[in-house]
């Protein structure tokens, strides 16, 4: 980071210094962490307020939130420890959200906290449900496409990026050169963690910056119904590789019609813990692709159970958990489109969110500046939030048409090779889910009048 100013540069030098500090006397110290980020405003509205949440809680050592802390210092390598806090909360959290907010302000649009990668269309599993493994095998960026990327989200404060495929550890090798070349980088990989053995856990170590999250389905019945037989006991055998080397990792979800009350419930989170995840992030299913079946959509009293569930643990619970759709109260409503991420497929196309499988420009003949400006990241800049309502954020799932809209104003085409989606179509799947969801939000909505959500407000 050449183009620092001095006073950031004092900053990034300070909380290395608390971190070491922290380090001597977790247990008397982790408060002076929380303290000196709030003092310093580290990230501004990207980290302050989860700060402040965290701030009412952490100086009862009983408190879950307290407990999370600490298992960074009694669970985690120290390496990956401190570079976990360089990386992500000096690089992604404090200096690279003042970056982005430089070209945001200059040319008028939206730049990501987060780039999500597709590295490659192959992988080893087909889970029903699941539209990567009807792209086939034959796509893929090249390291070098890869590394360009990188280099280009970097310097406009982008240092955060996550492999999604595909199953990205089927480039394992070039994955961990990306991780090693980029060490001033934050790395997280969904993945199906059956590729994850002694070895590849002995790379993470080495290179310290990256941090995988197994996707799962609930209990050994629901993950193997969706994604074969075995691949739980493979998953289960994954945490414990990387838990014997003190290595952080999490889990991924979709809950569906069909496992959204194994998913949400007390014993399934406890299961988690226990084999020691940190962290949870939860999507809920989307009938994305032309074969995709609209019925596993989580009816409306699910994903309000899931919203109360997760609210509910995360007072109680020693993990870290984001519900992608019912936290849009946190974030200002939609987070795609550049706002806060965006996604690249294997084949380079540039879409707004790893869901909407529209790109009016590719990679491989664009640069990531020319497509924050182009038609369609502009409509996602121009028309966020999608509604004023936080617990309907999404333009495709929660606002009737919205998306069929915006794809139509750009010129935007499929993504999907094989079989290319019609927008209207897609949308039409999600109708009758908006309807049933509407009047269940907004009665949430009117129930929470202290609503969290405290960053900028977004465009209207």
């Amino acid at each position: 980071m050449a183009d620092l100013t001095l006073k950031e540069k004092l900053q990034a030098a300070g909380l290395k210094t608390v971190i070491s500090y922290v380090d001597k006397d977790p247990d008397q110290n982790i408060p002076k962490i929380v303290d000196w980020l709030l003092k310093h405003d580290i990230g501004g509205d990207s980290l302050t307020p989860q700060v402040r949440v965290i701030k009412k809680y952490i100086n009862d050592k009983d408190n879950n939130w307290y407990k999370l802390i600490k298992s960074l210092w009694t669970d985690c390598d120290d390496g990956i420890r401190r570079k976990l806090f360089e990386n992500f909360i000096i690089n992604a959290g404090m200096l690279g959200p003042k970056k982005q907010l430089k070209v945001k302000e200059k040319y008028n649009c939206n730049v990501p906290w987060a780039i999500l990668l597709d590295p490659t269309s192959a992988c080893n599993l087909h889970c029903i449900g699941c539209w990567a493994a009807d792209y086939g095998h034959q796509m893929s960026l090249t390291f070098e496409e890869l590394d360009s990327i990188v280099t280009q989200g970097k310097e406009m404060g982008t240092y955060m990026y996550i492999f999604t495929g595909g199953e990205p550890l089927v480039r394992k090798d070039d994955v961990m050169r990306l991780c090693e070349t980029h060490d001033d980088c934050a790395f997280l990989s969904f993945t199906n963690a059956t590729l994850i053995d002694e070895a590849f856990a002995d790379e993470m170590l080495r290179v310290k910056n990256f941090i995988p999250a197994m996707s799962i389905e609930g209990f050994e019945k629901e993950t193997d119904e969706r994604r074969g037989k075995g691949t739980y006991q493979a998953i289960m055998k994954a945490m414990d590789i990387l838990r014997e080397r003190k290595l952080p990792f999490g889990i991924s979800t979709c809950y569906t019609s069909t496992n959204a009350e194994v998913l949400g419930s007390e014993e399934f989170f406890d299961a988690m813990i226990e084999k020691g995840v940190k962290f949870a992030w939860y999507f809920t299913y989307m009938p994305v692709g032309t074969d995709a079946e609209p019925s596993l959509l989580a009816k409306p009293e699910q994903r309000a159970f899931m919203y109360r569930q997760i609210r509910k643990f995360r007072t109680t619970k020693p993990i870290f958990t984001m519900d992608f759709w019912n936290d849009g109260e946190f974030v200002g409503g939609c987070i795609a489109g550049g706002r806060s991420y965006l996604h690249i497929n294997a084949n380079g196309d540039i879409e707004p969110c790893a869901f909407i499988h529209y790109s009016d420009c590719n990679i491989k003949d664009t640069t990531l500046l020319e497509a924050y400006q182009k038609p369609l990241f502009m409509q996602y800049h121009d028309n966020q939030p999608f509604n004023d309502n936080m617990l309907r954020p999404c333009p495709l799932l929660d606002n009737k048409g919205k998306l069929a809209e915006m794809v139509k104003a750009s010129g935007a085409h499929s993504t999907d090779m094989q079989s290319p989606e019609d927008v209207d179509n897609l949308c039409a799947k999600c109708f009758a889910a908006a309807d049933k969801w509407e009047p269940i939000a907004d009665e949430l909505w009117e129930n929470n009048p202290k609503h969290q959500y405290a960053g900028p407000r977004v465009n209207k």
